[in-house]
């Protein structure tokens, strides 16, 4: 097999710079896929910079990957040659723990993510286990279907696993490249959908985008308005905010799950929890059943992300314009 080209970062925080690395021997269960394009997710950026003491250079980043078969191993018979796939987040699992055995790889203790320690999607070709590489309908165009791979099954998984449905009221905090999406979910599974923003301006896009309210978080009128009236709140935001207000606007039993990251520990008051019943979660992506069926839906329901495409080439700009807030709402790269 001939070297696969990229741009790694080589250091923590640096630029992406050409590099080439030797794949080895394809194994019996990988697939190698061709990238045609690959989302900028923010996680990719926390990974350049090592915000998370995960990761060691060089390395090539990049994990919401679509592209078409190139190679196949011997064991593996479920994808051919030609075929557009794509790769979110996770790689590979061990197949054999409790989690995996439950069909919940996501959760498995010896994961793999597509780019800590190992070099991901800003190449020319990428490989992985092959239960981890999705088939990608028809419908869904590959730039605007990339983002999905990470950031529309983040959104994706928790509503799904705490049962969103037509008679369900639900809270998107943050209108950005997760919470864009949310609210085509939500909206989909037949939610009152409610996007709670710092932004005044991003008022009428949620609205197109699906949501029936919108709440000025910066007013503290508007939010004790709505106090008591959620089921479920999804947090998308990586800023601190007053978490004890959106516990308040959860009903009896409601949900507020975090799949944004805030700087600060989050800090609550345990009795309007008690008293209401209420609770706080977190989910990361989903397993690969859950990504075949989130792009079904999408694919049946266009839903898709509103993105900006750059040439791989052109990397460095995509992750300056990302980290400064400058896209909306997801930067993908293209070969």
């Amino acid at each position: 097999m001939s070297l696969i080209q990229g741009l790694a970062a080589h250091a923590a925080g640096a630029e992406l710079l050409p590099f080439k690395y030797d794949p080895g021997e394809l194994g019996v269960h990988e697939v190698e896929i061709g990238i045609t394009h690959c989302g900028v997710c923010h996680s990719d950026i926390h990974l350049i910079s090592n915000d998370w003491g995960l990761s060691q250079y060089p390395f090539i980043p990049g994990h919401e990957i679509i592209g078409t078969i190139t190679a196949t191993g011997s064991g593996v018979h479920s994808l051919k040659m030609g075929q557009r796939v794509g790769l979110g987040w996770q790689s590979n699992s061990c197949g054999e723990c409790e989690w995996c055995q439950r069909g919940l790889e996501n959760l498995c203790p010896t994961a793999e993510a597509t780019c800590v320690r190992r070099n991901g999607g800003y190449a020319t070709r990428v490989r992985a286990n092959a239960r981890f590489v999705i088939r990608i309908p028809d419908a869904l165009p590959s730039e605007q279907a990339a983002p999905l791979l990470c950031g529309g099954i983040t959104v994706y998984s928790p509503m799904r696993d705490h049962g969103i449905n037509p008679s369900s009221r639900v809270g998107i905090v943050g209108i950005g490249g997760l919470g864009h999406l949310a609210i085509q979910f939500a909206r989909v599974f037949g939610a009152e959908v409610t996007a709670f923003s710092t932004s005044a301006a991003k008022e009428s896009e949620a609205r197109a985008l699906g949501a029936h309210n919108f709440v000025n978080t910066r007013e503290s009128k508007a939010m004790k308005e709505v106090a008591g009236t959620h089921d479920f709140i999804l947090s998308t935001s990586n800023a601190d905010q007053d978490w004890g207000v959106y516990i308040n606007s959860l009903r009896p039993t409601g949900t507020l799950c975090f799949v944004g990251v805030p700087p600060s520990p989050v800090a609550l008051q345990a009795f309007p929890l008690i008293a209401g019943i209420r609770s706080v979660t977190g989910s990361p992506i989903g397993s690969p059943n859950r990504m075949r069926e989130m792009l079904d839906v999408a694919a049946r329901h266009i839903i898709t992300a509103k993105t900006e495409c750059f040439p791989m080439a052109k990397a460095n700009e995509a992750i300056e314009k990302v980290t400064k807030n400058k896209v909306r709402y997801r930067a993908v790269l293209a070969n």
